[in-house]
């Protein structure tokens, strides 16, 4: 058997290490490519009967997350996400308070003190032929 010339060594040792990388690179490709994302979070909810509300009640929906109100003109929701960064308000007697960086909102959903600068989002209630209260969070 004959030794391999430095240059045929170098050649062979180039094109493995190449060969190599593009493999380990076409691996990391496909794994990105394939990668599951998390699903499209959920934007309608099924608050049930309408009558399941009395009047003058107001109901947090913790998977909305959002406050259901059932006034005299009918059904209201307002969002429960800050507009400042999108924590979760929390409810307080004279109104709302963001616990990641204090912003407060009053009953309506207007802005008290910041850092928020916009009023919490009013969203849609749909209430179905069968008397089904459909909250639309999107």
């Amino acid at each position: 058997m004959t030794k391999p010339s430095r240059r045929d060594f170098l050649k062979l040792t180039t094109t493995t290490l190449l060969t190599a990388s593009g493999l380990i690179g076409l691996g990391g490709l496909i794994r990105f490519l394939d990668f599951q994302t998390d699903p499209v979070p959920k934007t309608e909810f099924d608050l049930g009967l309408a009558s399941n509300y009395p009047l003058g009640s107001r109901t947090i929906i913790p998977e909305a997350p959002a406050l259901l109100n059932h006034g005299q003109d009918g059904f209201t929701a307002l969002s429960l996400v800050c507009t400042h960064l999108g924590c979760t308000v929390q409810e307080k007697p004279e109104g709302f308070t963001c616990p990641c960086h204090g912003s407060r909102f009053d009953e309506e959903g207007n802005v008290l003190r910041g850092p928020a600068q916009k009023q919490l989002k009013p969203l849609r209630i749909e209430t179905t032929s069968g008397g089904h209260l459909i909250l639309h969070n999107g």
